[in-house]
């Protein structure tokens, strides 16, 4: 008897692609031979998917409005904000984040905004880029 992962599966085969394709149609040897091609025009770069709206990308962070009420850290459920005590002010991990969203709808100074950023990956979890009001 079917399940239904089967059907999941089926339907899945005949829905649009929600995610973007490999830049190129051929994986290449040398990515920076590839981008070289694709710079001089050689190479044809696949289409990418639009960002869907309401998207929740990387957050955005508006110091000055922030009044230190404490309500996004009560909310977080991944600890990706730290208030400081000094400056009154809430310091935000990226690679912590899960992008819930949370924090934007609580605030009531509306300080957090889901921006349609997402190529924020890196080496170091702790880089200066990928921590919001340092």
């Amino acid at each position: 008897m079917p399940t239904a992962t089967i059907y999941t599966l089926i339907k899945q085969l005949f829905t649009k692609k929600a995610t973007n394709p490999f830049p190129v149609k051929y994986t290449p040897d040398n990515m920076h031979a590839a981008a070289a091609l694709i710079g001089s025009g050689k190479l044809k770069i696949n289409p990418y998917v639009r960002i869907p709206p309401n998207f929740r990308g990387k957050m955005s962070y508006d110091k000055e409005s922030c009044i230190g009420c404490k309500l996004c850290l009560k909310v977080c459920p991944s600890e990706a904000l730290v208030f400081k005590e000094e400056e009154k002010k809430v310091k935000h991990y990226v690679a912590r984040c899960t992008f819930c969203g949370q924090c934007a709808d609580i605030c009531p100074k509306d300080c957090f905004v889901l921006t349609d950023e997402f190529l924020i990956a890196g080496t170091d979890k702790y880089a200066e880029e990928l921590i919001i009001n340092p």
